[in-house]
């Protein structure tokens, strides 16, 4: 009795310690079901590189988790120069979490079309989401941009839709974003963060971690 009470203590010291290896991640049974396909191993950066940031911190994998260090700019991004979706007509989804700091934690990268655009959660110190840029404005100054408090180390699922004519994002299946982008210019917010094409993940001053990187093929549904 006195070893199982001992195992317990040191189970619960273990994850009080860790909180993010506490929260289990989701069933990927409805993923595949829907068509989801991962791009990330759960192992290793198969398929990615450390986005060449410079002051960047260290990227690591360890027990499913990419935790994406602390520098000015940290990431990872696709390492083939075409990503395995099309640039319209997909959607993505990807589980992250602030672990340290203040600012974004998940600034995701993506094609548009014949552009690129990014998806910041957490920026501006810590509470900005929006879309950098829509005609040439960033996430704090278009009409994307809104403000949501982030807790440290707790998990957050972001799903984006792409489509000719819309960019529509979502947070824990909150619906978040719904732009209409059929007549505006959509480019990427001047500075390093180009070097996040065509497909890539970063954070600013701010410890993020990683476990869920998927897309799917998304038409819409028949009348």
């Amino acid at each position: 009795m006195r070893h199982h009470r001992t195992a317990a203590v040191c189970l619960s010291a273990v994850l009080a310690l860790c909180p993010l290896a506490a929260q289990e991640a989701k069933p990927a049974a409805d993923g595949a079901a829907a068509g989801w396909r991962a791009l990330f191993d759960g192992k290793s950066l198969t398929g990615w590189k450390e986005t060449d940031f410079l002051g960047a911190g260290k990227v690591t994998v360890e027990k499913g988790v990419i935790t994406i260090g602390s520098g000015i700019l940290t990431g990872i991004n696709w390492a083939s120069p075409s990503v395995p979706f099309p640039a319209a007509g997909y959607e993505l989804r990807i589980e992250a979490a602030r672990i340290k700091g203040s600012d974004f934690f998940a600034g995701i990268t993506f094609p548009v079309r014949d552009s690129y655009c990014t998806w910041i959660n957490g920026g501006w110190g810590g509470e900005v989401v929006g879309l950098s840029n829509i005609d040439g404005a960033d996430a704090l100054r278009n009409e994307t941009s809104f403000a949501k408090k982030f807790e440290l180390n707790r998990w957050y699922a972001l799903r984006l839709r792409v489509t000719q004519n819309a960019i529509l994002a979502w947070i824990d299946e909150e619906a978040v974003i719904n732009v209409d982008i059929s007549k505006k210019y959509i480019s990427l917010r001047e500075g390093e963060i180009d070097r996040s094409i065509p497909f890539g993940i970063a954070t600013y001053a701010t410890v993020a971690g990683v476990r869920k990187i998927e897309w799917r093929p998304w038409t819409p549904p028949a009348k």
